[in-house]
C-alpha cells in the first residue's frame, strides 16, 4: 500500500495503530500441528545480540498475538498448512511464535533448523488477504493473492 497523499499516509498510520487493517497468511510449518486451530500469546524483543532475529521474552518483550488455524496436514512430508491471523504486528511475529509450537517454517533462513530450511526453495509464508476501511470513503478494501505454494 502506498499513500499518495499526507493525509491518506497519517490515516492508514492510524489504522495500523489502532489494529483496523487485518491481515491472514498462508505458511506451511515442519511437523504435523497438533490443535486444528488456536492462540498464540507470546511477548517478542529483538535478540540484540543476533539482529535481526527476535526472540520470546516475558520480562522485556511487547505483547504479541497470533491467531491459527489448519488448513491441512501432509502426514507423508510432515508438514502442516496453516492460516494465520496476527492480532498484533510484530516483526517475525508469525515465524517466531510457529517456531515456539515446535513448528517452524519451512525454507525460513532465519529460524529453521538446516533439513527444514531445505525442504522449500524459499520461505512458505504468504500474506494471502488483507482488508480495511478506505482512509478517505470508509468503504471496505478487500485485497487477496493466492499462495503459489
Amino acid at each position: 500500500m502506498f499513500p499518495l497523499n499526507y493525509l491518506t499516509l497519517k490515516n492508514l498510520t492510524h489504522k495500523f495503530e489502532a489494529r483496523e487493517i487485518h491481515k491472514r497468511y498462508i505458511a506451511v510449518v515442519e511437523g504435523l500441528v497438533e490443535q486444528d486451530e488456536g492462540e498464540i500469546k507470546l511477548p517478542l524483543i529483538c535478540d540484540w545480540p543476533n539482529r535481526p532475529l527476535q526472540k520470546v521474552c516475558f520480562e522485556h518483550g511487547k505483547s504479541a498475538h497470533t491467531r491459527y488455524q489448519v488448513i491441512e496436514r501432509n502426514i507423508e512430508q510432515n508438514t502442516t498448512r496453516v492460516l494465520l491471523e496476527p492480532v498484533s504486528g510484530r516483526t517475525h511475529q508469525l515465524r517466531v511464535h510457529m517456531l515456539s509450537l515446535g513448528h517452524p517454517m519451512l525454507g525460513d533462513g532465519l529460524y529453521a533448523p538446516e533439513p527444514v530450511l531445505a525442504k522449500a526453495p524459499r520461505l512458505l509464508l504468504h500474506a494471502q488477504e488483507l482488508w480495511l476501511n478506505h482512509p478517505i470513503t470508509g468503504v471496505e478494501i478487500r485485497i487477496e493473492a493466492k499462495a503459489d505454494f
